[in-house]
């Protein structure tokens, strides 16, 4: 038996709410509750997103049933790239579709649109800890690049002043001590006086 057929198409109008439930359903795969994800769909973040300029989504149906999708952004307009590129911001099939060709054709769809815009490459980040999609990138040609790590604001901060969170220089805690007594001596005299 052949694979279905695989009808990709821009998210416009009456699409987008197809496309809405199966980004609540990737962020319910992806660990979130059913409730936050469907909270997330509902504060009008995503049909934002949809209406800007330099963001573009597809929907990939098999069979007439939403099977995927692909969100890129544009970013050959962007003066801070080198060189003109569309990156993927997201790519999800639901693992029923998966294997059937459903991410190749919305990878298709990608590269007729970095190819329209004008974009000479196509850029995605891809989860390290996800060997299968790691894979599947490679297999159709996509090269390492960077690797992205993530931090929390207060750990780079911390970690930028050489400071661990309970060691403060000497000179730091001498002059937190000097605020405080002369703190005290303002709010005395005037209590005395």
């Amino acid at each position: 038996m052949g694979r279905s057929a695989v009808d990709v198409r821009r998210v416009e109008g009456s699409l987008r709410e197809p496309f809405i439930e199966l980004w609540v359903a990737h962020r319910i795969e992806s660990g979130t509750t059913p409730e936050a994800a469907r909270r997330l769909a509902a504060d009008g973040t995503l049909n934002a997103a949809l209406d800007r300029s330099d963001i573009c989504a597809f929907i990939a149906h098999v069979d007439g049933v939403p099977a995927g999708y692909v969100v890129v952004a544009d970013s050959t307009r962007s003066p801070l790239v080198d060189a003109p590129c569309v990156s993927i911001s997201m790519l999800h099939v639901l693992p029923d579709y998966r294997r059937g060709g459903v991410a190749t054709a919305l990878l298709a769809t990608t590269a007729r649109y970095a190819d329209r815009v004008g974009a000479g490459h196509v850029a995605s980040l891809v989860p390290a800890h996800d060997r299968e999609a790691n894979r599947f990138f490679a297999r159709i040609g996509f090269a390492p690049e960077t690797i992205r790590r993530v931090t929390a604001v207060a750990t780079l901060q911390r970690r930028l002043t050489g400071q661990g969170a309970s060691r403060r220089p000497v000179a730091e805690v001498l002059q937190r001590r000097r605020d405080l007594r002369a703190r005290s001596r303002s709010v005395t005299t005037r209590v005395a006086g």
